[in-house]
């Protein structure tokens, strides 16, 4: 038998960090947004260390969502004695402060249930942890007046967010929006990276689950997925660079998801439930366009929670 290769959690620790640093200047930059109210003023904080915390409500939430996700996946692998990476986080200075986290599995998965086991772990686990945080940061959201010739970004509302932010708030009065505070951009963010990694495509946690409830039929799956990402991006542009991702990933490794060895055996009732709950996760999280510039979209009533203060763009 092969030893296993030390992991490199020097590595993996030294991008938590970085990762943990760039969420928390983008989450300062949400929350000094968050202050303003959609109005641009002047802002002057007490201490910078107000402004540090400030950030922290995004950076501390979005690290636990993403962690609780990738930490699913890993302790199931070490469950199954399958060989993998710990975490690795991805830092980068833009809308989120990160491309997400993954781990690596080296191991074979030779079963369908160790497959399932494996895959659904962590878009449960980073559900458990999006949905308290999103209510919560909901409730510390608030309702503004829009200013004239507002220019920002609408985010696409998934439909537990639309639920949970109406229960909250109630309607929204036309010329107002929901001045969503970090902590709900995370969630956010947390539910939308939910339901990317859940696209029934080959080795997304969705590609997983697909292959371990249909097997050899999940490859129509996928291939419906990746033609249904590329419409999407005639509804929104926000899909460009996913769909291409997925198209490259169909290019690379083929639509059809490595075999098992009891690929023939229908997998469980008990597994098969989870995987309905699994699509319910994905329709709860989905959203059709989840971001676009709030220009293209003016003549409607601004919905609850959809605009953004922290991503005002000012000419």
């Amino acid at each position: 038998m092969q030893a296993r290769r030390p992991p490199r959690r020097w590595l993996a620790w030294g991008l938590f960090f970085l990762t943990f640093v760039t969420t928390t200047l983008v989450g300062m930059n949400h929350f000094a947004g968050f202050v303003l109210d959609f109005v641009p003023r002047p802002l002057v904080f007490t201490t910078t260390w107000d402004l540090v915390r400030g950030g922290l409500w995004y950076s501390l939430s979005i690290l636990a969502i993403l962690g609780a996700h990738e930490l699913g996946h890993y302790y199931a692998c070490r469950y199954y004695r399958v060989d993998c990476t710990p975490p690795f986080f991805m830092p980068f200075l833009s809308l989120t402060g990160t491309l997400g986290a993954f781990i690596r599995i080296r191991g074979a998965i030779r079963t369908k249930p160790v497959l399932f086991d494996i895959g659904v772990a962590g878009p449960i686990a980073g559900f458990v942890v999006a949905v308290p945080l999103m209510v919560w940061g909901l409730a510390m959201s608030r309702v503004v007046k829009l200013p004239p010739n507002f220019v920002g970004l609408e985010l696409g509302e998934p439909l537990l967010f639309q639920l949970v932010a109406r229960m909250i708030w109630g309607p929204i009065p036309d010329g107002f929006s929901l001045n969503l505070h970090p902590m709900a951009f995370a969630a956010w963010f947390g539910l939308l990276a939910t339901a990317l990694n859940l696209f029934p495509i080959g080795q997304l946690d969705g590609g997983h689950i697909s292959y371990s409830v249909f097997g050899r039929r999940s490859m129509w799956i996928t291939i419906g997925a990746v033609g249904t990402a590329v419409l999407l991006t005639f509804h929104s542009m926000s899909w460009l660079v996913w769909t291409v991702l997925m198209v490259v990933m169909l290019a690379v490794f083929g639509p059809m998801h490595p075999s098992t060895l009891d690929e023939h055996v229908p997998l469980d009732r008990r597994r098969t439930w989870v995987a309905g709950f699994a699509l319910l996760m994905f329709i709860a999280c989905f959203t059709p366009a989840p971001i676009q510039p709030y220009e293209l979209i003016r003549p409607r009533t601004p919905a609850a929670g959809v605009q953004e203060g922290q991503k005002v763009e000012r000419e």
